[in-house]
């Protein structure tokens, strides 16, 4: 005889509760008993029940649940169950966090992490087993497009597995925003309509409504050197900078420009000569819009460091050499004011399809997508890199199965108002595919490939290696909890299919850009999850909030340019560069689509901070506090650094950093 005390924990989002019967059963090492309760769980309810229970259950294993129902399948989703036994006033602790549905009896194990056992007789064994295979058969791989990273198996995100998909407030508040971004966008239109549209003051006329405070300093000096060369370090982009170890085969310097050539010298020889190349957008088909031909170009720019950090612009060649055509125009900051504006809005537009295809969708959706469908079809949900890693991919499957269906789809958002739509945005990503390597996605090998460590202006590059550090500690605290030896991990044969599936599969053989096939050493281990919890949290707040502020004024980062690039310095005028950049159709559509997906959501997770307890050891939540008390400390130091900047730079404080890839 022994008395149990049971809490069941409802979720807290609509329709979590239901209006069905739920019956529970307590399953031990000895026996099992069936507890005499008709629960109709109430959302965001936390329910008790006292039990006694007339034989030794032994030490609980599970907790099974059969939810019933007569006309009407209601789902349930219960976040988790605990049971405190007699004698003991510990809590056994059974995690589910996910939705109830059918008649099936569901089984919840205790939520100890455990590694696979070596005896097959053993009930958790069997438990994972099972557990695998049904995941193997719900979460499935699919090609989006030869050439590219897998993706989830799903046409639409009705096809999603339901725990994959979006909770109710946050489906409604997706779709209600992007709503009012439309009407906000027709409101636009009609202000326009009967209105000039012939300089740069004009696009004033859509520039209110929903919009940053930094948004607005754009606005205000987006002409300015300065603030064109902060972006490359700091703004929406800040991955395809280098420095210069010699001047580029593709730079021509024309007669004339000896004086140019001294001084790039001089700067490549001080180590201040940067560049920017986007060489990956050469041969590109240009999208056609309506009948309208669109333009693309592939430029380069060559930068220097003054002494006091700023990053300035010294020339840009809009398009690389060709044999067949006159050597490109090379544009400097001496040139009309006019030809040297219209060329550097070229390098906006360039930068605009980088940022959003290759270091946004490819490096981060793409990547995340790739490691959760690998989790949930190769770890078990007791598994303790399962554990470590399902908070940071909440919602990632759903967020990349509505852009695959309304943004880079046949007619989407980039068909309709980007240069590299109508095909050109997939041959981009292919190409970008082959410069996806393992080093690409750790900053500390990726900043020192590209000359960026130790700049004090490069605020990007010291917050997201700060970051790395701090999410490296919480990572290997994690692991060695169950990882004692390398012989541990190597002898893992979940954790070995878990890392084969990612590179060999989801990644398309990518052993051959050092993603590994498997995993040798604890240190190795480490290494890759810090890849995978960075790129799925710190890195793409980097990359995404960005949009907010430096594309909602459309001149610094036009999504298309409607004239092609200019091979005359003396003939650009005020009718050349408006008749280049968006018109107010696709201004307005821009506008709106980047403040939907660049601003902070309502249901924000801050990284680390997510309140599912998958973990019931008492020694991984120390990691996690220790991991949440190292942000609470680099949050304190970005916000002391900032309030010293005219810029502050806060992508990566992590109060704004959310846990998963949600939008």
């Amino acid at each position: 005889m022994g008395r149990y005390r049971v809490r069941v924990v409802t979720g807290a989002w609509l329709f979590s509760g239901s209006l069905n019967l739920v019956r529970l059963w307590l399953v031990g090492e000895h026996r099992e008993a069936k507890l005499e309760l008709q629960l109709r769980p109430a959302r965001g309810k936390e329910e008790e029940f006292d039990f006694d229970v007339p034989e030794d259950l032994g030490p609980l294993q599970f907790v099974k649940l059969h939810k019933q129902h007569t006309v009407v399948d209601d789902a349930w989703f219960c976040n988790l169950i605990t049971v405190q036994g007699p004698e003991t006033s510990a809590e056994a602790v059974f995690p589910c966090y996910r939705w109830v549905q059918g008649e099936g009896i569901l089984s919840l194990p205790e939520g100890t992490a455990r590694l696979a056992a070596d005896n097959a007789l053993d009930v958790f064994q069997k438990y994972r087993e099972k557990e695998l295979k049904e995941r193997q058969q719900t979460y499935c791989w699919a090609t989006w497009k030869e050439g590219l990273p897998q993706t989830i198996a799903a046409n639409c995100k009705d096809d999603l597995p339901p725990n994959m998909r979006f909770h109710e407030e946050k489906r409604l508040d997706f779709e209600w925003t992007l709503k009012a971004g439309v009407l906000e966008m027709g409101l636009k239109r009609v202000y326009t309509l009967l209105r000039s549209w012939n300089r740069l003051e004009d696009f004033d006329q859509i520039f209110w409504g929903q919009k940053s405070a930094l948004a607005e300093k754009v606005h205000q000096c987006w002409q300015e050197d300065e603030l064109f060369g902060y972006q490359f370090l700091n703004g929406a982009n800040p991955m395809l900078l280098r420095r210069s170890t010699s001047l580029p085969s593709r730079l021509v310097l024309p007669s004339g420009t000896e004086e140019l050539q001294a001084q790039l010298e001089k700067e490549l020889k001080n180590g201040s000569l940067f560049e920017a190349d986007f060489i990956l957008l050469d041969g590109i088909p240009a999208n056609v819009i309506r009948g309208e031909p669109q333009y693309l170009a592939a430029p380069l720019v060559m930068l220097r460091m003054d002494p006091g950090g700023k990053l300035l612009p010294m020339a840009i060649q809009i398009q690389p050499p060709n044999p067949s055509s006159p050597a490109p125009t090379l544009f400097l900051p001496s040139d009309p004011p006019l030809a040297w504006l219209l060329a550097k809005i070229w390098v906006r537009n360039s930068d605009f399809q980088l940022q959003e295809l290759q270091f946004h969708l490819l490096n981060t959706h793409l990547v995340a997508e790739v490691i959760a469908v690998a989790t949930m079809r190769c770890l078990p949900g007791l598994h303790p890199i399962f554990k470590l890693l399902v908070p940071h991919i909440r919602y990632t499957m759903e967020i990349n199965t509505r852009s695959r269906t309304q943004l880079i789809s046949d007619g989407g958002i980039f068909d309709q108002v980007v240069s590299t739509g109508g095909g050109g945005h997939v041959q981009l990503l292919t190409r970008a595919v082959a410069q996806l390597t393992y080093c690409s996605l750790c900053p500390p090998d990726d900043l020192a490939n590209r000359g960026l460590l130790k700049i004090p202006s490069a605020l990007y590059a010291r917050d997201a290696l700060q970051l790395w550090e701090v999410t490296a500690r919480y990572v290997k605290g994690m692991v060695h909890l169950f990882y004692q030896s390398d012989d541990i991990v190597r002898g893992d044969p979940e954790l070995q299919a878990w890392c084969r599936e990612i590179t060999e599969v989801g990644l398309c053989h990518a052993q051959d850009r050092g993603f590994p096939v498997s995993f040798q050493s604890r240190a190795q281990l480490c290494h890759f999850l810090t890849m995978c919890v960075f790129t799925c949290t710190a890195q793409h707040a980097a990359i995404n909030q960005g949009q907010l502020d430096w594309y909602g004024w459309v001149p610094n980062a036009p999504c298309t340019m409607r004239m092609p690039p200019p091979t005359s310095k003396d003939d650009v005028t005020m009718e050349t560069v408006m008749g280049s950049l968006p018109d107010v159709q696709k201004a307005c559509l821009q506008m709106t689509i980047t403040w939907h997906l660049g601003r902070l959501q309502p249901d924000m997770v801050p990284l680390g901070h997510h309140t599912e307890k998958y973990f019931s050891d008492p020694r991984t939540k120390a990691v996690l506090s220790q991991f949440q008390a190292d942000l609470d400390n680099l949050e304190k130091e970005i916000t002391a650094r900032n309030e010293q900047l005219d810029l502050p730079y806060e992508y990566l404080k992590p109060s704004r950093i959310e846990n998963s890839i949600t939008i």
